[in-house]
Protein backbone atom coordinates (compact mmCIF):
# COMPACT_ATOMS: atom_id res chain seq x y z
CA UNK A 1 0.00 0.00 0.00
CA UNK A 2 1.57 3.48 -0.77
CA UNK A 3 1.21 6.09 1.56
CA UNK A 4 2.79 8.43 -1.06
CA UNK A 5 0.12 11.23 -1.37
CA UNK A 6 -1.25 11.89 -5.35
CA UNK A 7 0.51 15.21 -6.58
CA UNK A 8 -1.61 17.43 -8.52
CA UNK A 9 -0.78 20.44 -10.89
CA UNK A 10 -2.49 23.02 -12.81
CA UNK A 11 -0.52 24.80 -15.16
CA UNK A 12 -1.28 28.36 -16.73
CA UNK A 13 1.17 31.26 -18.37
CA UNK A 14 1.82 33.22 -15.37
CA UNK A 15 0.19 30.75 -11.78
CA UNK A 16 -1.98 34.36 -10.73
CA UNK A 17 -5.45 33.30 -12.56
CA UNK A 18 -6.41 30.42 -13.56
CA UNK A 19 -4.26 27.78 -12.43
CA UNK A 20 -4.22 29.15 -8.52
CA UNK A 21 -8.21 29.42 -8.74
CA UNK A 22 -8.11 25.67 -10.03
CA UNK A 23 -5.65 24.64 -7.24
CA UNK A 24 -7.45 26.14 -4.41
CA UNK A 25 -10.77 24.97 -5.71
CA UNK A 26 -9.33 21.85 -6.22
CA UNK A 27 -7.89 21.74 -2.64
CA UNK A 28 -11.10 22.52 -1.25
CA UNK A 29 -13.01 19.92 -3.05
CA UNK A 30 -10.53 17.29 -2.08
CA UNK A 31 -11.12 18.34 1.42
CA UNK A 32 -14.86 17.94 1.20
CA UNK A 33 -14.50 14.52 -0.35
CA UNK A 34 -12.65 13.33 2.16
CA UNK A 35 -9.50 13.02 0.01
CA UNK A 36 -7.27 16.00 1.57
CA UNK A 37 -4.85 13.66 3.02
CA UNK A 38 -4.46 11.74 0.33
CA UNK A 39 -3.75 14.32 -2.48
CA UNK A 40 -1.73 17.08 -2.37
CA UNK A 41 -2.86 20.00 -4.94
CA UNK A 42 -0.38 23.16 -6.30
CA UNK A 43 0.19 25.13 -9.30
CA UNK A 44 2.57 26.83 -11.48
CA UNK A 45 3.16 29.06 -14.51
CA UNK A 46 4.99 27.91 -17.98
CA UNK A 47 6.11 31.24 -17.66
CA UNK A 48 8.40 32.94 -15.32
CA UNK A 49 7.66 36.29 -15.94
CA UNK A 50 4.89 36.75 -12.93
CA UNK A 51 7.26 34.67 -10.18
CA UNK A 52 6.95 35.56 -6.76
CA UNK A 53 3.53 37.27 -7.48
CA UNK A 54 0.66 37.23 -5.75
CA UNK A 55 -2.60 35.58 -7.20
CA UNK A 56 -4.13 38.20 -9.63
CA UNK A 57 -6.78 40.11 -7.49
CA UNK A 58 -9.40 39.47 -9.78
CA UNK A 59 -8.90 36.08 -9.02
CA UNK A 60 -9.11 36.56 -5.30
CA UNK A 61 -12.19 38.47 -6.17
CA UNK A 62 -14.30 36.05 -7.50
CA UNK A 63 -13.36 33.36 -5.04
CA UNK A 64 -14.75 35.82 -2.17
CA UNK A 65 -17.52 36.65 -4.58
CA UNK A 66 -18.50 32.69 -4.52
CA UNK A 67 -18.35 32.20 -1.21
CA UNK A 68 -14.61 30.74 -0.37
CA UNK A 69 -12.62 31.12 2.92
CA UNK A 70 -8.99 32.21 2.11
CA UNK A 71 -7.54 29.00 2.83
CA UNK A 72 -3.83 29.94 2.05
CA UNK A 73 -4.48 31.54 -1.43
CA UNK A 74 -3.50 35.74 0.09
CA UNK A 75 0.27 33.91 0.47
CA UNK A 76 0.25 32.08 -3.04
CA UNK A 77 3.37 33.09 -5.09
CA UNK A 78 3.62 32.68 -8.54
CA UNK A 79 6.48 29.77 -9.74
CA UNK A 80 7.47 28.03 -13.29
CA UNK A 81 6.64 24.36 -13.74
CA UNK A 82 9.95 22.34 -13.93
CA UNK A 83 10.91 19.76 -16.23
CA UNK A 84 11.90 17.72 -12.81
CA UNK A 85 8.50 18.26 -11.02
CA UNK A 86 6.97 15.86 -13.73
CA UNK A 87 8.89 12.58 -11.38
CA UNK A 88 6.87 13.66 -8.31
CA UNK A 89 3.68 14.40 -10.11
CA UNK A 90 0.70 12.18 -10.84
CA UNK A 91 -1.62 14.56 -12.62
CA UNK A 92 -0.37 17.83 -14.59
CA UNK A 93 -3.10 19.52 -15.37
CA UNK A 94 -2.98 22.35 -18.26
CA UNK A 95 -5.67 24.89 -18.85
CA UNK A 96 -5.44 25.18 -22.74
CA UNK A 97 -3.48 23.59 -25.28
CA UNK A 98 -0.71 26.06 -25.61
CA UNK A 99 0.34 24.98 -21.72
CA UNK A 100 -0.15 21.75 -22.87
CA UNK A 101 1.94 21.69 -26.07
CA UNK A 102 4.48 23.40 -23.56
CA UNK A 103 4.40 20.90 -20.83
CA UNK A 104 4.58 17.94 -23.65
CA UNK A 105 7.78 19.20 -25.13
CA UNK A 106 8.99 19.81 -21.60
CA UNK A 107 7.98 15.86 -20.45
CA UNK A 108 10.77 13.50 -21.16
CA UNK A 109 9.16 10.72 -22.16
CA UNK A 110 5.79 8.66 -23.07
CA UNK A 111 5.65 8.39 -19.33
CA UNK A 112 5.58 11.91 -18.16
CA UNK A 113 3.69 13.00 -21.25
CA UNK A 114 0.78 10.70 -20.15
CA UNK A 115 0.18 12.68 -16.63
CA UNK A 116 -0.72 15.41 -18.76
CA UNK A 117 -4.65 16.20 -18.98
CA UNK A 118 -6.39 19.12 -20.22
CA UNK A 119 -8.17 20.60 -16.74
CA UNK A 120 -11.30 21.09 -19.04
CA UNK A 121 -10.95 17.33 -19.79
CA UNK A 122 -13.05 16.21 -16.81
CA UNK A 123 -15.72 18.73 -17.39
CA UNK A 124 -18.63 16.39 -20.08
CA UNK A 125 -19.87 19.27 -21.12
CA UNK A 126 -16.71 21.00 -22.39
CA UNK A 127 -15.67 17.33 -24.11
CA UNK A 128 -19.05 17.61 -25.75
CA UNK A 129 -18.92 21.00 -27.10
CA UNK A 130 -15.28 20.30 -28.49
CA UNK A 131 -13.97 23.48 -26.51
CA UNK A 132 -11.72 22.27 -23.71
CA UNK A 133 -9.36 25.38 -23.81
CA UNK A 134 -9.78 27.90 -20.96
CA UNK A 135 -9.50 31.67 -22.02
CA UNK A 136 -6.68 33.91 -19.84
CA UNK A 137 -9.04 35.95 -17.52
CA UNK A 138 -5.94 38.68 -17.41
CA UNK A 139 -6.96 40.54 -20.60
CA UNK A 140 -10.30 41.42 -19.21
CA UNK A 141 -13.10 42.30 -16.36
CA UNK A 142 -15.18 40.65 -13.80
CA UNK A 143 -17.15 38.68 -16.53
CA UNK A 144 -13.74 37.26 -17.98
CA UNK A 145 -12.96 35.68 -14.27
CA UNK A 146 -17.17 34.70 -13.77
CA UNK A 147 -16.30 32.05 -16.87
CA UNK A 148 -13.11 30.79 -15.70
CA UNK A 149 -14.27 30.46 -12.10
CA UNK A 150 -17.47 28.40 -13.76
CA UNK A 151 -15.19 26.89 -16.04
CA UNK A 152 -12.79 25.65 -13.58
CA UNK A 153 -15.94 24.86 -10.96
CA UNK A 154 -17.67 22.62 -14.20
CA UNK A 155 -14.51 20.56 -14.25
CA UNK A 156 -13.17 20.02 -10.64
CA UNK A 157 -15.87 17.18 -9.89
CA UNK A 158 -14.98 15.02 -12.64
CA UNK A 159 -11.03 15.39 -11.61
CA UNK A 160 -12.35 14.23 -7.99
CA UNK A 161 -13.53 11.53 -9.08
CA UNK A 162 -10.65 10.58 -11.55
CA UNK A 163 -8.18 10.64 -8.47
CA UNK A 164 -10.93 8.76 -6.29
CA UNK A 165 -10.39 6.23 -8.88
CA UNK A 166 -6.76 6.29 -9.23
CA UNK A 167 -6.29 6.11 -5.36
CA UNK A 168 -8.76 2.83 -5.89
CA UNK A 169 -6.06 1.21 -7.90
CA UNK A 170 -3.41 2.22 -5.62
CA UNK A 171 -5.27 0.73 -2.50
CA UNK A 172 -5.51 3.90 -0.95
CA UNK A 173 -8.82 3.65 -0.62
Amino acid sequence: MSERPYRVTVVCWGNICRSPMGEYLLREAFEDAGLGDRVEVDSAGTSAEEQGNGMHPRTAAVMRRNGHADTGWSAHRARRFEAGWFEGSDLVLPVDHEHEHRLRRLAADDGERAKIRLFRSFDPAAVASGDLGMDDPWYGTDPAYDRTYAEIVAAVPGIVEHVRTELKARNQL
